[in-house]
Order: structure tokens, then C-alpha cells, then sequence
């Protein structure tokens, strides 16, 4: 493992040690290797150096998952920009509200990608943000002699270390909130998710989500920091992914519920191991049904599913480890990862720390906490007195410190006074032999306040769930009768954003009616 003290050192260091393994490879079999990779950065730095860009200019980019995405990232680090990764779900409404909040005076986008033409949003964004200049990159970056670069940015301590990188959240019912980080607060995530995952040179993780999530660009620093390498899927398809994932020997099977039932699928439908190499399911971003832990690791072998905690302002606040009982893989999110890592449950009561397996307001103060927002009007609802960030979730540390999300400050749905944890409900509905997905939802109702509306996408459309047979098969596990959904909505599929998380803001403008 290295402990470097700047992103760019890591690329030189990692280069040096293992010049020769496997940086990262993708769809079409191009490889990387980590020489490769320090060599590609440079030349693209020398390339973006000539077009003007520098010490602490704001750069704000957004590429799909291509190997050209991870040398750009490296390029600028190399030359000491501020850079914002963008999820290319955004539309000119996003991108055009960050570009400017961050003053940004470059845009990279791809021409068209999935039928859309970012190059025609980014000139329309430009012309009405005088200075932004749009630089078009598909799959070849600008290029030149690194010769002409100039001492890269000084290698810093956490303390003093400048804030080089700029991630929105991916909110969906309001303008995106920036939060600002550092190479140390990145490295200080990833190198906690090397420790629990324990990565080795031979693993290979899945990159099948966004690298412009702050996850995306975890795993980056995480496969630097191991030595292990990257099998990059630009647009995820359940038809043709699990086949590259296979071919490359995936070992690391991220990133998530949805993904991880789309390989679960696959191996049920297969005769022969999908993936006979993977250890490990990492998971996170969207709740995690219990029993889908067992279920991977019934078919698959190895550790199952190790999920962690976090968000875009403090990632990985806490992470299962491959050694952890599965009682605790598959009802958890771990333990405060790095053990730097302070959590503090809030009682909603009281206001005090609230005792071992007492519900309340998870917050969270460590090393990979951000340094606030880009709009520090925000930072004083965000942060409390001591310092901790108002994660906004709820849940409970149990007397060995690990740690179970209950569910959203926001996703409790109050009926005639009686509190009910969506997530309560859900987990107990994908026990439920027909059911494929599901989002429990509240909905406005004139007689008791709000109504309980589980959404549900079946395991066979022709065979969907009846409502008799919900509410039964849920007083059958005990659920109290006043949790029992009111309603019933099937759905082909649920609405989830780039990094997997329902979009229950969607399905209750739809059936709020």
C-alpha cells in the first residue's frame, strides 16, 4: 500500500513500484499499465497546458467511464487545477448552474454520447457564461511533449492541503450542493476501503457506475494506492456488462444493490461460475435488502457483500470488512472506517448522543470529510458546533460499533402521528418471492396526513404482486398493521439516478394524484 501526499505523487509512486501491472482495461480490451497510465497523464497535462490550463484554474469536466476519463483526471492534477467531475446524466439546467456557481474556464465534454449532444449543451451553456471555453473530447485528449511542463503543485500535509476537487451531490429535488475536497480527504476514503476490502495487486474492480461520482474517482485513488486494477464499462447493460466483468477476471463486483441483482440473475441463469474469481460484492449508494448478501454469497462463493456508508461530503464514513460475521454483512454498513472515523448518533428526542442501538441522526467527522461547500451559506445547517456534518440519515451505532441505516430524515413517513421507515418496509418486501424491486413512498392523504404507497417491480410482469397477497405476506413477519402500505403501484421498472438510489421524488409527483 503506498501513503502518498498528493494524488499526482501517487501516480509516480505507483508507476515506479509496479510499472508493468494493470492500471485498467475496458470494453474493448484496451489496457493500461500503470507506466502506461503516469505517461498518458503526462502528455495530456503537456496537451491541456498548451490550451491554457494551470495552477488553481476551475475546470469542470464531464466524460463517461473511459480510460481517457481516468488519464484526464490525473492530467489536471498534474497541473494543479480545481477540477469537478460532472455525472453526464446533468442537463443544461445542472451543468449550466455549476459551471457558473464555480466560475468554471473550462468545460470537457464528449460530443454525443447515448444520443445526446453534450457539445451542442456545452456552446449553448458558454454563450451565456462569458470566459467558460468548451473543449470537445471523445476518445483522443489533447496531446504534446511533457517537456514543456513545469514543477508539478508541492506535495502538502492534510492540514495545509488546498482543495483541488469540486463534487455536486447528485440531489434530485434541488440545485446541487458543491462540496469541496482534497487529494487527502480522497486518499483518506480510498485507503480505508483498501484496508476492509483488503486489495491486492490480482483483484480487479468492477468500474460499472459514473466515474464522475466521487465513488468513481474513490476506486481511481484505491486502485493506485493497492495496486490493483480498474475493468472500466462506459454505460452499464445487464446484456453485455456481466460478460465483460467475466472476462477480465472481475474480483470485486461493485457497486451496488442494482447491480448486484443483475449479476445474481445472471448466475442463476448460468450453468457455470460467472465469476469464478470475485471475492467480494462492495455495495453502497442504495439500500441493501438483507437477504440479497445471502443470496450472492450462496451463489457466488467468497465474502458476499460488503457495504459501506457515506455521501458526497464525507464518503465511506463507514465500511463492512471481508472478515465481518454475516449477520453483520448483511443487516450492517460496517464500523467507522478509517478508525479515525468519529460517527455520533443524535437522538431526535433529546438531542443528545443517543445510546447503543437507540435510533437517531447519524453525523460524521473524519479525515475525508469535505471542507464544507462551494456556497458556504450552507455550511452552518450542515455542520454542528463541534464540527460533525448533519448527514440527514437516520440510524444507530449496535454495542460493537457498527452501524444500520434506518432511512432519509425526509423518508419517514408520519401517519396519523405513527412514524414508519420506508426502508423498513422495503427490506421486508424484497423477501417477497415476486417481487424484483421495490420504493415505499409516502403520499399526501386528507385523513391521516400521509399514506403509505409501496411501488414495486415484479420478478415476472405476468405474475404481478396483488395487494391481498402484500398485506398478508407482511402480517405474516409481524410488520404492525398501521406500517401495512395503503397502496399498491406496479411498476416495469423503479426510477433510480446514476449512482442507484430510487427516485421516490418521481413516483410521488406520479401518484400523488
Amino acid at each position: 500500500m503506498i501513503a502518498a501526499r498528493s494524488f499526482w505523487d501517487l501516480i509516480v509512486e505507483r508507476a515506479s513500484l509496479t510499472p508493468a501491472a494493470l492500471f485498467a482495461v475496458d470494453e474493448e480490451d484496451r489496457k493500461l499499465s500503470f507506466r502506461d497510465y503516469r505517461q498518458a497523464v503526462e502528455r495530456c497535462a503537456a496537451g491541456f497546458a498548451e490550451l491554457g490550463v494551470n495552477a488553481e484554474m476551475p475546470v469542470s469536466w464531464m466524460l463517461p467511464t473511459w480510460l481517457e476519463s481516468m488519464i484526464l483526471v490525473g492530467a489536471l492534477s498534474r497541473l494543479g487545477a480545481v477540477q469537478n467531475p460532472i455525472l453526464p446524466i446533468y442537463r443544461r439546467r445542472e451543468v449550466s448552474f455549476i459551471t457558473h456557481q464555480f466560475d468554471a474556464k473550462m468545460l470537457i465534454v464528449p460530443g454525443e454520447w447515448r444520443d445526446f449532444d453534450y457539445a451542442q449543451m456545452a456552446r449553448d451553456i458558454a454563450h451565456e457564461q462569458p470566459g467558460l471555453e468548451v473543449v470537445v473530447v471523445d476518445r483522443t485528449l489533447p496531446d504534446a511533449d511533457p517537456s514543456i511542463l513545469g514543477e508539478a503543485p508541492p506535495a502538502t500535509s492534510a492540514d495545509d492541503a488546498p482543495v483541488r476537487w469540486l463534487f455536486y451531490t447528485s440531489g434530485t429535488t434541488a440545485d446541487p450542493k458543491g462540496a469541496l475536497h482534497t487529494d487527502h480527504t480522497l486518499m483518506a476514503f480510498a485507503s480505508g476501503m483498501c484496508d476492509v476490502l483488503a486489495l491486492q495487486p490480482d483483484d480487479r474492480v468492477a468500474m460499472v457506475f459514473p466515474f464522475t461520482h466521487i465513488g468513481g474517482i474513490g476506486w481511481l485513488h484505491s486502485g493506485l494506492i493497492s495496486g490493483c486494477g480498474q475493468i472500466a464499462v462506459s454505460q452499464f447493460d445487464p446484456k453485455t456488462s456481466v460478460d465483460v466483468l467475466a472476462r477480465h477476471g472481475v474480483t470485486q463486483a461493485t457497486a451496488g444493490t442494482a447491480f448486484h441483482q443483475v449479476y445474481l440473475e445472471a448466475q442463476r441463469n448460468s450453468t457455470e461460475p460467472v465469476f469464478p474469481r470475485v471475492r467480494t460484492f462492495p455495495g453502497g449508494g442504495a439500500p441493501k435488502p438483507p437477504q440479497l448478501h445471502h443470496e450472492l454469497k450462496a451463489a457466488f462463493g467468497g465474502a458476499g457483500i460488503v457495504s459501506g456508508y457515506g455521501l458526497t461530503e464525507c464518503p465511506v464514513i463507514a465500511m463492512n470488512s471481508v472478515g465481518d460475521p454475516d449477520e453483520k454483512l448483511a443487516n450492517t454498513e460496517g464500523r467507522a472506517n478509517p478508525p479515525s472515523m468519529q460517527i455520533r448518533v443524535v437522538s431526535l428526542a433529546t438531542g443528545k448522543v443517543a445510546a447503543p442501538s437507540e435510533e437517531g441522526e447519524i453525523r460524521a467527522l473524519g479525515p475525508q470529510l469535505c471542507r464544507g461547500y462551494l456556497d458556504a451559506s450552507l455550511n452552518s445547517a450542515a455542520f454542528d458546533s463541534e464540527g460533525f456534518f448533519r448527514t440527514g440519515d437516520l440510524g444507530f451505532l449496535d454495542d460493537q460499533g457498527y452501524i444500520v441505516i434506518t432511512g432519509r430524515l425526509k423518508d419517514v413517513i408520519i401517519r396519523k402521528g405513527e412514524n414508519i421507515s420506508a426502508k423498513e418496509v422495503e427490506d421486508l418486501l424484497y423477501e417477497h418471492p415476486k417481487v424484483a424491486d421495490v420504493a415505499v413512498i409516502g403520499l399526501p392523504d386528507p385523513n391521516t396526513g400521509e399514506r403509505c404507497c409501496a411501488v414495486v417491480a415484479c420478478q415476472d410482469p405476468r405474475d404481478p404482486l396483488t395487494f391481498d397477497e402484500m398485506s398478508r405476506f407482511l402480517k405474516e413477519r409481524n410488520l404492525m398493521i398501521q406500517k401495512i402500505p395503503e397502496q399498491l403501484e406496479i411498476l416495469d421498472e423503479i426510477p433510480r439516478n446514476a449512482t442507484g438510489k430510487p427516485l421516490k421524488h418521481e413516483l410521488r409527483e406520479q401518484y400523488s394524484g
